[in-house]
Parts: C-alpha cells; sequence; structure tokens
C-alpha cells in the first residue's frame, strides 16, 4: 500500500475516533476508560495488579495484600454508570461508588458505597455492601430471584443509578437493589480486587470494560417492584409509597399507636420525641403496658421496622395479636419476632435450640443469622416481618433472611405445640391481627415504622 493509502485509513480513523466522541458528548455519557491505558485512574490500599489487556481493565489478585481498589482520579456525586465486567468464580470483587479515602479513616482505607460482584454460589451479584464502614446494606436475601441475573464466566452488564439519596443496581438489565440513603453524596468510583484467603487463589482475576459515565440529564429508570431499604429515619420515599407501604411513626405523632386494652397512648414509661417511639427502664419485667397498632393487618402484609437496644435489654415486636387470648395482665398473644441482647439477658439461653434469640420466632422457632448481621448495642437494627398470601412467614434481621415459616403448616404446628404457646387454640392462625411493640421493662427505641397490605 502506498503512502497516500495509508495516509487515507489513519484519516479515516481518526475522524471516526472524532464522530464517536462527539457522538458520545452528544448523548452525555463520558467515557471513563480510554481502552489503552489507566490515564485517569490511581491505585490505593491493596497491591493487587491493574493493566490493560485487549481493552479492558484487568485485575490479578496477589496474596498478602488487603482489599485493592483502582479509583478515579475525579470525584462524582450525581451519575449513572455503566460497564461489563466478567471474574473468575473463586475470586469476589466490587465496584466502589461515592467512596473516599482520607487519613483520619483508618489511615487512608477506602470505604464507601460498593456494588458488589459475587461469582460463588451465594450470588449477591448488584447488591449493595458498604466497605469498610456499616457491612451489607442490601444483601440478596432481600431479592433472591435477581441472583439469577449474574452469568459465571461471561461478561456482565452493570448499570448502577446514584441519583440524590437515591441508589439502584441492574445487573443485566434486570433490577437488584435499591437503597436510599444520605450518608455519602459525591466520592470517586473504584474498581476492587478483594483481598485472598491463600496462596491457591493467587492469579485470579477480575476484568472491566466499556466503563462509562452519565453526569448530566439523568433520568431514572422505570419503576420496579422491588424491596427498597430507606436508611433516612422515619422518611417515606416515593418507591416505597408506589410499593403501598404506609408510615406508623412520622417522628412527630403517635397517633397510630395506643395502649394495648385501651383507647390512649400509655401515660407512664412510653415516649415519642427526637424522632424515635421509646420504652424506658423499670424492672424488667412482662408488664402488660405494650403499645399496638389502632388497625389490625393481616393475611398478608409487610411490616418494617427499626430498633435499638441498650446492654441487656428484652422486648419484641408481635403480629397477629388477637384480642380473644387473655394474657392475664402481661404481653398480648400473639407471633413475636424477639428483640434482645443475646450477650447479656438470660433468655437467650432458656427454650430450645436457641428459639429465644434476637429475631427467632419467640419461642417457637430459632433465627438462623450469619455473623455479621447483628449491629452493637446502641446502634440501630433493621427488622422486617413478611407474611405472604400463602402464608409464609419471614423474618429478616438488617437484610437477611432468618427465620421461615409457612402459617398452619404441620411443622408450624408442631413447633407451636413444643412451645409455651401450646395451650392457645389457634395461636397465630387469625386472619388479621394488631402489631404491637412490647414493654418488657427495659430501655428498648424503635422508628422507621412502615407497614403495607399485600393484596
Amino acid at each position: 500500500m502506498n503512502k497516500l493509502g495509508v495516509l487515507l485509513i489513519v484519516s479515516l480513523t481518526v475522524f471516526a475516533q472524532h464522530l464517536a466522541s462527539a457522538q458520545a458528548g452528544k448523548d452525555g455519557w463520558t467515557m471513563l476508560f480510554n481502552g489503552k491505558d489507566l490515564t485517569g485512574w490511581k491505585q490505593l490500599n491493596g497491591k493487587a495488579k491493574y493493566e490493560v489487556k485487549d481493552g479492558a481493565i484487568v485485575g490479578t489478585s496477589v496474596t498478602d495484600t488487603p482489599n485493592s481498589f483502582l479509583t478515579t482520579e475525579k470525584n462524582y456525586g450525581d451519575f449513572i454508570l455503566e460497564c461489563e465486567l466478567k471474574v473468575d468464580n473463586k475470586l469476589n470483587s466490587g465496584i466502589q461508588i461515592r467512596s473516599l479515602s482520607t487519613p483520619d479513616y483508618q489511615n487512608g482505607r477506602v470505604h464507601g458505597y460498593q456494588v458488589e460482584i459475587d461469582p460463588s454460589d451465594r450470588a449477591y451479584s448488584g447488591g449493595i455492601y458498604d466497605e469498610a464502614r456499616r457491612g451489607w446494606l442490601y444483601p440478596l436475601d432481600l431479592n433472591p430471584d435477581a441472583g439469577k441475573a449474574f452469568k459465571k464466566e461471561a461478561w456482565n452488564k452493570y448499570r448502577i443509578e446514584a441519583i440524590g439519596n437515591s441508589i439502584r443496581t441492574f445487573v443485566n438489565d434486570v433490577p437488584v437493589a435499591h437503597v436510599i440513603d444520605d450518608m455519602t453524596a459525591s466520592g470517586f468510583i473504584c474498581l476492587q480486587v478483594h483481598a485472598i484467603s491463600s496462596k491457591e487463589l493467587e492469579g485470579t482475576q477480575v476484568s472491566w470494560k466499556n466503563i462509562r459515565i452519565k453526569t448530566t440529564g439523568l433520568k431514572p429508570s422505570p419503576a420496579s417492584k422491588i424491596r427498597v431499604v430507606n436508611l433516612i429515619p422515619n422518611q417515606l420515599s416515593d418507591a416505597e409509597k408506589s410499593l403501598g407501604f404506609s408510615l406508623l411513626y412520622d417522628g412527630k405523632s403517635a397517633d397510630q399507636w395506643k395502649a394495648y386494652q385501651g383507647n390512649d397512648f400509655p401515660s407512664k414509661r412510653w415516649n415519642y420525641q427526637d424522632g424515635t417511639i421509646t420504652v424506658s427502664k423499670s424492672d424488667g419485667s412482662e408488664t402488660g403496658n405494650d403499645i399496638v397498632t389502632r388497625k389490625m393487618y393481616g393475611p398478608a402484609f409487610e411490616f418494617a421496622f427499626d430498633f435499638k437496644l441498650t446492654e441487656g435489654a428484652n422486648s419484641g415486636v408481635k403480629y397477629f395479636v388477637d384480642p380473644k387470648f387473655n394474657a392475664n395482665g402481661k404481653s398480648g398473644i400473639g407471633c413475636e419476632y424477639q428483640v434482645l441482647d443475646d450477650e447479656k439477658h438470660p433468655d437467650a439461653k432458656l427454650g430450645k435450640n436457641g428459639n429465644r434469640t434476637l429475631a427467632s420466632f419467640y419461642d417457637v422457632i430459632p433465627a438462623e443469622r450469619p455473623g455479621n448481621s447483628v449491629k452493637k448495642i446502641g446502634e440501630w437494627n433493621q427488622g422486617r416481618i413478611v407474611v405472604q398470601k400463602d402464608g409464609t412467614v419471614q423474618h429478616f434481621l438488617n437484610g437477611f433472611k432468618v427465620v421461615e415459616y409457612v402459617r398452619g403448616s404441620q411443622q408450624y404446628k408442631d413447633f407451636v405445640a413444643g412451645s409455651k404457646f401450646k395451650g392457645f387454640e389457634g395461636f397465630g392462625l387469625s386472619q388479621e391481627g394488631y402489631l404491637l411493640l412490647q414493654d418488657h421493662g427495659d430501655n428498648v427505641s424503635f422508628r422507621s415504622l412502615k407497614v403495607r397490605q399485600i393484596l
């Protein structure tokens, strides 16, 4: 080929690149990775190897180093981020967004929101984790069907929408997670290579390509029906409203609650102020001074609540509370989501097989909790009770499903027959009942009380 031909090809190539760049600018997308080198990126914390191969950023794990992060040199607040990625089946990874690294926080450790890349059988890809801070915000126990979207040993498309307080994730166009949170409004984006636990995992890789971002003219994807985790106290997001949720406490008025077997809010021990409904310490006994909703809920509903324990405290959140049962001056009778300091309260060691521990179906079915599911005493935990139309009941603790049973099943009847509720015929089987917050004589606080009927 003569020089003129070569010049013509070069000119056409340059023109095509300029045309593509102009088109990218026109539709609002900017490429974060030029496909050739790591311009615009820097590495923090660990010493995993990052390089460019065949138009992709490839991260390779090495031993004896902490989590590694290839971060953008710029910070981003509101944006939509898209990329393609694939990962070795034995390696965990993630995409950090709105993340930070400062000398005063764990000597510069990267921390912030992480969108999970998880090829394991756990299948949490697209879930949202708070790296080096609060832990899991949206494990895929909350949306298990979305775990099927990730393809092992193949390229996967990720989309992350961070707009205002809303963070939504999509894997191969499937809605995976939705978190409402206001802790961090802006920060860098980074590509994580997770630390490895053994020499055998050295050399496992994760790759990213076609990494692009849009920061103006943002239009969120259409609303989906997945569960929403809202970490802003006593606030109901538009997404939650669209799912049918309503607030049972707005942080100011407790007019949707009353004393059990009374008409008004209790005059002793309970108070509502500073965004919480709190019961004060008394003698630690089951007093019968509970509060219940003014309305009954059932047969299918979802009840979400935050709770905060003090050291050694005992309380409970009950559902299907049926006033036909005589409580003999004690707490109303119904199914109970146990609220307890397992370490300091003796009740945790009573009952059978741990069925009186935190988040258990009290004295009936023990909670099966992963080790990182419980917050420290004095921190807020998120509880959730879901009752489906087919009778399936689930307890969640901080996003993890810890109890599941079917009301009225033979297994359910057998469990109840072995519990302290065996003498209450039809226990937990009424079509509807009150929701109840228990006064067990200890200092416990509640907030972000939300409910929806499942029609």
